[in-house]
């Protein structure tokens, strides 16, 4: 018998953000600032390549209607 369904969804992948209750007590105030810090970074990160991406498909989509200017 296989445990391997070939039709089910693949697993999710876990990034390393994803802390436990249990992790974030052990963190000091200043390692959890710090790490605030550092996923505001990454959101705006994230902010700045969706923006770029949606300028590319704009650009594409104008290509493509012919708004080409």
């Amino acid at each position: 018998m296989l445990d391997d369904d070939p039709f089910a969804p693949p697993p999710k992948k876990r990034d390393g953000h994803d802390l436990s209750r249990a992790a974030l007590d052990a963190l000091s105030i200043d390692e959890l600032e710090a790490r605030i810090a550092q996923l505001k970074d990454d959101i705006r990160a994230c902010e700045a390549a969706i923006s770029h991406k949606q300028a590319q498909r704009a650009k594409a989509d104008a290509l493509f209607r012919g708004d080409v200017s």
